[in-house]
């Protein structure tokens, strides 16, 4: 009998031949399609795609929100079924309850899992401190702007140790220098212990910025992956830094050739022929 396959030798996600279709029959809506992907150990990949493209739907099949219509999700070699619950996801909205301070947030993630409220108290300090809020554990959410409000998400999702981090569009509600400060911490949470990610963002340049690898997605319906670019910029990375590099303005450049012609395939019924 075949052994289960070693999690730390296996792809940390792999899509095989991925489908995700909605609806059945004449009405049916093919989201993606025969979609591969492998995201390695340790590896943060950063897909972007045209708005609809189905960047969410490949995180929701990962996290076992979604089952494919065709193919299979693999999470440290095996297939998915039910919800991934060694992975972390962060969403886009906020997800904290209004009702608990930053640290109850925290916290919680680690008592559902049945840690003592003293331990899971204790690490939750230990987070806040880790993402420069600890002077903030007894704010509520409305207490708190939006830059820390999304520390506590980042927190409530670390906590629990996650093998793997989900993150869509994580930073999106943010203001641009909001946006780039929780890159560099993020970046620097990840450094530490070097989990595979999978990030998904429609701003290019943070997906050059944070990431290993860059995978560009097809305008939909039947969306699919056209291009990937390794980042090869030196790590550590600031990411407002990283930004003035003649290497990012060139990476920069060789992935909106693949991206634009998508995002025009998107856009083009609504916006007609837009000069380059």
């Amino acid at each position: 009998m075949a052994s289960d396959p070693d999690p730390d030798a296996a792809p940390a996600i792999a899509l095989e031949g991925v489908s995700v279709a909605f609806g059945a029959g004449a009405s049916a809506y093919t989201a993606v399609a025969d979609v591969d992907l492998a995201v390695a150990p340790g590896e943060f990949v950063a897909i972007v795609g045209p708005t609809g493209c189905g960047k969410s739907t490949l995180l929701n099949v990962v996290a076992g929100l979604l089952a494919p219509a065709r193919g299979v999700a693999r999470f440290r070699g095996r297939p998915v079924a039910g919800i991934t619950i060694e992975a972390g996801y962060l969403f886009q909205q906020d997800a904290l309850m209004p009702w608990k301070t930053a640290l109850a947030n925290i916290a919680v993630a680690l008592e559902v899992a049945g840690a003592s409220r003293a331990e899971a108290d204790r690490q939750g300090r230990a987070w806040l401190a880790r993402v420069g809020l600890a002077r903030f554990a007894d704010r509520y959410p409305h207490q708190l702007s939006g830059g820390q409000k999304k520390r506590v998400a980042l927190a409530q999702m670390l906590v629990r140790d996650p093998a793997v981090l989900l993150m869509d569009e994580p930073f999106g509600p943010l203001d641009a220098q909001t946006r780039g400060l929780m890159g560099d911490l993020l970046l620097s949470l990840w450094s530490a212990d070097r989990k595979a990610v999978l990030f998904v963002t429609h701003d290019l340049e943070e997906a050059i910025a944070l990431a290993d690898r860059v995978v560009v997605m097809s305008a939909g319906p039947a969306s699919r992956i056209v291009a990937e670019h390794r980042i090869d910029l030196p790590r550590p990375r600031a990411t407002a830094d990283i930004r003035l590099e003649p290497r990012f303005h060139a990476l920069q450049r060789a992935i909106w050739a693949d991206l634009k012609a998508e995002v025009m395939k998107a856009y083009g019924d609504q916006f007609g022929e837009v000069a380059p």
